[in-house]
């Protein structure tokens, strides 16, 4: 357990954690949409294009837990993806059942095509921020994560 905060200047207390990460998550989220809708794809989407460009080859079933969604919505998401050249799906050579989804080059062109904005997006939300707490903020959200996990 840790220490409470101490009050704000006007005597209330200072929002949860929990509340701080929410509007955090909601503002990225919504300035990632701005970032990608032009490309003609959701933050969603494009989360999901990050996680088959770090791990390439994943079922839709380890795909959805990556990237936050339901099974259904997956599915639904690979078909648009699907449709529009960004992803392409293989039997897996291990399991013969189980379909992989694979990143095609033009979904990595898409991605190339946004890391710049994304980049400056990033930037922007840790520009006050000194290198070293950069650092510690990313070790912090991961350890974080962890303890909840």
């Amino acid at each position: 357990m840790t220490d409470s905060p101490p009050p704000q200047a006007d005597g209330k207390a200072p929002p949860s954690l929990l509340y701080l990460v929410k509007r955090l998550e909601l503002l990225v989220r919504s300035r990632l949409e701005e970032l990608v809708k032009p490309a003609g794809i959701t933050a969603l989407q494009y989360t999901a294009l990050t996680v088959l460009e770090r791990h390439d080859g994943l079922s839709a079933a380890q795909l959805a837990r990556d990237s936050f969604v339901t099974a259904q919505s997956m599915a639904d998401m690979v078909r648009a993806l699907e449709t529009r050249g960004l992803v392409r799906r293989e039997r897996n050579p291990a399991n013969r059942r189980e379909l992989l989804i694979l990143l095609t080059p033009a979904g990595r062109a898409l991605l190339d095509g946004l890391a710049g904005p994304v980049g400056e997006l990033e930037e922007r939300m840790i520009r006050e921020l000194p290198a070293r707490q950069v650092g510690e903020f990313r070790r912090t959200l991961t350890d974080t994560w962890r303890a909840l996990s």
